[in-house]
């Protein structure tokens, strides 16, 4: 895969005073292999026009769909190129993104997709802020917490979407997050910490305007991948779409004082939800409970950290894990860095794992340092073993 070709898909409905800047975005890529399909869904603006500057240079089709997912799929069944994305006709590409986004995916083999860093954009096209919610990629914290995963930074393989089915045509808010949870169990995702995209945010924009739609499909979404009732992206969409909602009731009965303060623990419930479900900081230290999974078929993994010298309770420390409320051994890790293969009860396609630990120290407690979480072991890295 030297040079591949690269399909870039817009699905496009009225979206006129915007969709210059998107095929401008695409067309002035430095990456010399680019196909560039514009599916647009019967638009009466101004699109058709702006399309035809740009005749020679791209693909433009002007019919009716079911919506987004559906011209997103048809464009991708189009597709000659073996790395395709979409970007909507009110987003755009930051130079040099098709160029990452290739020697990414060479990079990383058996991955389905890679996702880069970008910004949110206001109506103008100005800068407001870096789209600040991207992580390296944690399947767990994906499936079932929240989409950290900025669309317009990402890119696929075409057959692995195609294996995957493509995307939920029945979907209109949270058709990327889905796929990318579908492909992410399968063949997992690439984080590269570039620049790549950029995400148009006003009033009138789906995402900002979907309401209880929206988070009713999102719950359908969590709800399906997970398996569980109330998984913790639930409580985050569903507070994110209702806390102003109900705190505009509450304003009206009870006043300012008690609405704001009801916002305000919507808000401390969502950032529970958001950093404590799974169990692991951002720094790589779990507590009690952490939680984690591994794309693909998976027979055995290989666990490793580090506890360190501050803490002697952690010579005592014994790790347990468990896959889908079955036994799967335990790990004693003493003090320092540690390495361990640990055998799953049978090979389980994107496995759950659990990792119960019988030690957890805050460090303020004995002096060590301010640090006054319930720390029980860091987490290096955990992955798959033949």
């Amino acid at each position: 895969m030297s040079e591949p070709l690269v399909t870039i898909v817009t699905p496009s409905f009225n979206q006129g005073h915007f969709i210059a800047a998107t095929i401008e975005s695409v067309l002035s890529q430095d990456y010399p292999h680019v196909e560039y399909i514009i599916m647009d869904g019967g638009s009466s603006d101004a699109t058709a026009a702006v399309a035809a500057r740009y005749e020679g240079r791209l693909t433009f089709i002007s019919e009716k769909d079911r919506g987004q997912a559906h011209a997103i799929n048809k464009g991708f069944q189009r597709a000659r190129g073996e790395i395709v994305a979409w970007l909507n006709s009110d987003d755009t590409l930051l130079p040099g993104a098709v160029s990452t986004a290739v020697t990414a995916l060479r990079d990383n083999p058996s991955v389905a997709a890679i996702y880069g860093d970008g910004y949110q954009i206001d109506y103008d096209g100005k800068i407001k802020q870096k789209f600040l919610a991207t992580e390296p990629f944690n399947l767990w914290k994906l499936t079932y917490v929240i989409d950290y995963v900025l669309q317009q930074s990402v890119f696929f393989r075409r057959e692995c979407l195609e294996a995957a089915g493509w995307l939920d045509e029945s979907l209109h808010f949270g058709m990327d997050w889905d796929i990318l949870v579908r492909l992410g169990k399968r063949w997992g995702l690439a984080y590269v910490p570039e620049t790549l995209g950029c995400l148009r945010e006003y009033a009138e924009a789906k995402s900002f305007a979907g309401g209880d739609r929206r988070f009713a499909e999102l719950s359908r979404i969590v709800r399906g991948h997970t398996g569980e009732r109330r998984p913790p992206g639930w409580w985050i969409y569903g507070l994110d779409t209702y806390d102003k909602i109900w705190a505009e009731r509450i304003r009206g009965v009870l006043g300012s004082y008690a609405a704001d303060r009801f916002v305000q623990m919507c808000r401390a419930v969502i950032d529970r939800k958001q950093n404590y479900s799974q169990g692991l900081f951002a720094d790589g230290w779990a507590v009690r409970r952490m939680f984690w999974m591994l794309p693909g078929s998976v027979k055995a993994i290989r666990i490793e950290g580090h506890n360190p010298g501050w803490a002697p309770a952690f010579e005592r420390q014994c790790l347990r894990l468990t896959v889908s409320g079955v036994d799967a051994g335990s790990v004693r890790p003493g003090i320092g860095d540690f390495s361990a293969r640990l055998e799953l009860p049978h090979a389980t396609e994107a496995p759950v794992l659990r990792f119960d630990a019988t030690v957890a120290v805050p460090p303020s407690d004995i002096g060590a340092s301010a640090d006054s979480r319930q720390l029980a072991w860091r987490m290096t890295a955990i992955r798959s073993e033949d």
